[in-house]
């Protein structure tokens, strides 16, 4: 005859002559335990207690259980340590650790009003849905959605981190430019069929220096990927030239943002750029004595064989101004591969070569930006109706990703994860177990024995100690 206590044990496969008995009875016991080290990030720079002042609160404050400040930590912590959907958020309300990493006073959830929900320290998804469907026109008068974005505030938030970043102004800086797509499967607002993509999607703009985020804006995809990008860039060297007047700042982007409109603007506002040409007749015309020479010696050496031109080109209807080409007269083992970029930059500062290979090819790393945002962080997860929403959780991917890299730059440097990418700092750094205990006086959290990496925690540990918290 069975026990009574069957009905809630797991009896899984036995070893050798051991019964391996299961039971949800370890107490409080989370899976994200490493996730403390992005807590002691934010406690030294206020990233996310930052981006909450960008939010209107016309709640009754006497009515209040979760602050603005709560819900925006709540939701971008669970985002860094993989939640990426609100109904997410209705098992996590129950999560003891990130409670304490949104600062709620009790995390136990011991302290909630009502009796159904005591025991739940966090917003659940209608809370935090109610957050981001609030509309821009939203008083004090509505119902339900009161907490209004300010996405003019957030994207200054985002370059006053990028400045503080830096202990000293920079000589110079490259500033990435970059659209993608962003596929949608529902009747969302702006949606539009891009032919190039094939699917229905929005076309994010992003713009990055190094690894530092700058801009995430959505966009509609009905229209040129370069649209809006002057807009984009009057707004961020304004800023950065207010906190770096000698800074010199490069623009550099792929021959989607080759406009005579954004090289224009460029040249009269002291910024230079390289970016990529579409190839043509002309161009490949020009370029014609190079590559035959780059064909020789790849039927000579059975090697890829590049040869560079610089030279002055126009277009005949498009551009204003004759500007530097440099054109890249490469044979392959599959035949030629021309390629051209057009810059301002004087070829007594860069000769033709190393401005194609070490100045131009080195945007490829900004892919890999993009990429973890959309994988790793969730940035393609515009799934509300209206696009203001979807893009206020863009935002929220994007400052996830921000307190993510500033983790990378302050605590990862220097140690063997000082490359690594976000689902690799996830899984390693955040994802451990951790056992909490909350007494009145202190919050015990007893990491797993077992964890493989705990030399490295410590290390990391250690660096973000040294760093002076913020006032």
């Amino acid at each position: 005859m069975k026990t009574a206590c069957n009905a809630n044990q797991l009896e899984f496969h036995g070893l050798g002559r051991r019964k391996v008995i299961g039971q949800f009875d370890g107490g409080w016991i989370s899976s994200d335990g490493g996730a403390l080290l992005l807590r002691e990030v934010e406690k030294r720079t206020h990233i996310l207690e930052r981006l909450s002042h960008c939010f209107t609160d016309h709640r009754d404050p006497r009515r209040l259980e979760h602050s603005t400040t709560s819900l925006i930590k709540q939701r971008v912590y669970a985002i860094a340590l993989g939640y990426e959907d609100l109904n997410d958020h209705d098992a996590l309300c129950q999560d003891t650790l990130l409670a304490l990493l949104s600062d709620k006073a009790d995390p136990t959830g011991s302290d909630r009003v009502r009796e159904k929900d005591k025991g739940k320290a966090l917003a659940g998804k209608s809370t935090l849905n109610r957050l981001e469907l609030t509309p821009a026109e939203a008083t004090s008068s509505d119902r339900y959605k009161k907490i209004v974005a300010n996405e003019a505030a957030m994207d200054r938030l985002l370059l006053a981190l990028f400045v503080e970043s830096y202990p000293t102004p920079p000589q110079e800086i490259i500033l990435d430019v970059d659209a993608t797509d962003d596929p949608l499967h529902g009747e969302q607002e702006g949606r539009f069929f891009h032919g190039y993509y094939g699917c229905y999607c929005y076309l994010p703009l992003y713009i990055f220096c190094g690894e530092h985020l700058l801009c995430a804006r959505l966009r509609e995809s009905n229209q040129d990927g370069a649209a809006g990008t002057k807009e984009e860039l009057k707004r961020i060297v304004s800023a950065l030239r207010s906190a770096w007047p000698e800074v010199k700042i490069i623009l550099r982007g792929d021959s989607g943002f080759c406009r005579d409109e954004i090289m224009r603007w460029c040249e009269g506002n002291e910024v230079d750029y390289v970016l990529g040409v579409a190839k043509n007749s002309r161009l490949k015309e020009a370029l014609a004595e190079e590559m035959a020479q780059a064909k020789q010696q790849h039927e000579a050496s059975g090697k890829a064989a590049r040869r560079f031109k610089d030279f002055r080109y126009q277009t005949l209807k498009s551009w204003s101004a004759e500007r530097r080409i440099i054109g890249k007269a490469e044979y392959l083992s599959k035949g030629e591969n021309p390629r051209f970029i057009v810059t301002s930059l004087p070829s007594d500062e860069w000769e033709a070569r190393s401005l194609y290979e070490e100045l131009y090819c080195g945007r490829g790393d900004m892919e890999n930006r993009i990429k973890e945002q959309q994988l790793c962080l969730f940035a393609d997860r515009t799934s509300t109706h209206e696009m203001r929403s979807n893009q206020l959780r863009l935002y929220f991917s994007s400052f996830a990703y921000v307190l993510i890299q500033t983790l990378r730059r302050l605590g990862l440097e220097g140690t063997e994860m000082a490359k690594a990418q976000c689902t690799t700092i996830r899984l390693k750094l955040f994802k451990i177990g951790a056992q909490l205990r909350v007494s009145c006086r202190k919050v015990w959290i007893s990491l797993s024995e077992s964890y493989p990496y705990a030399t490295l925690f410590w290390q990391i540990f250690n660096k973000l100690q040294q760093i002076p918290l913020r006032c």
